[in-house]
């Protein structure tokens, strides 16, 4: 009981007023207000998977079509391609040790050589049609446009080292299929999984379900099961116990929607304006004869540039003159992209190629923020593409006795396997070596994580180092610089024909 009880002045209340007071503290939160201006804000309280059952398709479909037909869904797309993947793609680097704690120099070089190998041009993938290095390209921008990737590990001794990689549509994981497995499973839009929600198999439609040229399939609902051992499926999860992914674009979809159709309508206006057309107007309407008539038969008359013409009695000339584009227009769409680039993760100035107003700090911090997106993006590639790939790709390799290196080898070399991205030129690329050499030199930072930040490994920049300097020596050719170490002022050499002079 508290002090109050004992004051007279306490009002009795009733049961019925102290919970009408509860409810109204429990909508203390802004957000979860319930008056007028509330009324459209209506929030799901569906599991992940129910809200993506029936948006998952139109998502997917939005998304492509955009990316067929809008500039800056395109160029997004590209973004992604070029700073995530990039010109080389993800290098592969084996850092296995022997017992000695020594590095397997022998082996490593062995395995690295052979999967530069089957990431040839026609070897990795069961079209023939793609390289590693397309592979990797694809996956990055499949993950940005329909939001996941699907990968089926294929083993056969058609292909070289007995392993291949053949990329499923996502439209073939059929999202419809819903219900009870027979082995007691729950079917999540395509996805068996277990009583702890981990995937167990992929119900793969034998035919794409709207694929027109396969009229024998067009009406089959045919699935296979693929274990989920032997399928990738890429995807960033938003919620626990969602089974598919969502397309990147999905917030900006309506968006960039609704600006291209706006600038389409102000680019016919400004056609329409700068053509200068009229209408004619009779007091009844049917006297007017032009020099042609349209599709509804309705007279036209053909008017040249910087020509006057004179109208019969009783017609009149009215000018219609739209003023497009406004004077706000530039504006107006800058201000959309904003909100399109935030909703993707990219920077104003990347997605619009508008570099108006920009100052060195400000293009600064949009490049580290976005930088950092990438490189999130980079890791996630890595840990669930690149390395599994490998490992089962090295599996596949020493079964089918295709590298020289024993079966029992496998955990030594998958366990010690390094993808490394590209790297990033820094805007202002002086200040940033001068930096690197300060951090250097009072023990900051190492080599190593100089040679990262460029996408490159320091044993092989070492490498690079002293094969350049054997080259210079073996053309008889001195080097004005030396890579490491005190610099010192190059010696001037002086011979007897100098001293004659």
């Amino acid at each position: 009981m508290g002090l109050l009880d004992f004051l007279p002045f306490r009002n009795e209340q009733s049961d019925e007023q102290v919970g009408k007071r509860s409810r109204r503290r429990l909508r203390q939160y802004a957000g979860a207000n319930q008056g007028r201006l509330f009324t459209d804000f209506v929030g799901s309280s569906f599991s992940a998977d129910s809200e993506l059952r029936t948006s998952l398709p139109i998502l997917r479909n939005r998304s492509r079509d955009l990316a067929r037909n809008n500039e800056y869904a395109k160029r997004f797309l590209n973004l992604i391609k070029t700073n995530v993947v990039g010109e080389k793609g993800f290098t592969v680097q084996v850092r296995a040790r022997n017992e000695n704690r020594s590095f397997d120099s022998a082996g490593n070089a062995i395995i690295e050589n052979a999967f530069k190998s089957w990431g040839r041009l026609g070897n990795c993938d069961t079209t023939g049609r793609m390289s590693w290095l397309d592979a990797q390209r694809y996956v990055a921008e499949t993950l940005a446009r329909d939001g996941e990737v699907f990968v089926k590990f294929v083993q056969n001794k058609r292909f070289r080292d007995g392993f291949s990689l053949q990329f499923i549509e996502s439209d073939l994981v059929d999202e419809g299929k819903n219900g009870k497995a027979d082995n007691g499973n729950q079917v999540r839009m395509g996805v068996e999984v277990d009583q702890f929600q981990k995937p167990v198999a992929y119900y793969v439609l034998t035919a794409h379900p709207n694929d027109t040229l396969n009229f024998a399939n067009k009406v089959s609902r045919k699935h296979i099961r693929v274990p989920a051992n032997e399928m990738l499926h890429v995807f960033i999860p938003q919620r626990t116990h969602q089974n598919r992914g969502e397309p990147f674009m999905a917030p900006a979809i309506s968006s960039l929607k609704m600006l291209h159709g706006y600038r389409e309508a102000e680019l016919i206006a400004a056609r329409a304006a700068a053509a200068k057309f009229g209408i004619i107007t009779t007091p009844d309407g049917d006297e007017f004869i032009g020099d042609d008539e349209t599709e509804d038969e309705v007279p036209v008359i053909d008017m040249a540039p910087a020509s006057v013409y004179q109208l019969p009695s009783g017609h009149d000339f009215k000018m219609i003159d739209p003023a497009h584009p406004t004077s706000a227009f530039a504006d107006f769409e800058a201000a959309v992209l904003r909100g399109v680039a935030s909703g993707l993760n990219v920077s104003y100035t990347s997605l619009s190629n508008d570099l108006k107003g920009v100052s060195y700090s400000s293009i600064r911090q949009g490049t580290i923020e976005e930088r950092d997106h990438y490189k999130t993006l980079q890791s996630f590639i890595i840990q669930h593409f690149c390395e599994p790939v490998f490992r089962a790709w090295l599996d596949s390799a020493l079964t089918f006795g295709q590298v020289p290196i024993p079966v029992s080898k496998y955990g030594k070399f998958a366990d010690n396997v390094h993808f490394r991205g590209r790297g990033f030129a820094w805007v202002d690329p002086q200040r940033e070596i001068n930096a690197n050499v300060m951090a250097l030199s009072n023990g900051i930072v190492s080599m190593n994580d100089i040679a990262a930040n460029y996408g490159r490994d320091v044993e092989d920049l070492f490498e690079q180092i002293q094969a350049d300097k054997e080259m210079a020596e073996r053309y008889g050719l001195k080097m004005a610089f030396e890579p490491f170490g005190q610099k010192a002022p190059v010696q001037a050499e002086i011979t007897e024909d100098d001293e004659d002079v």
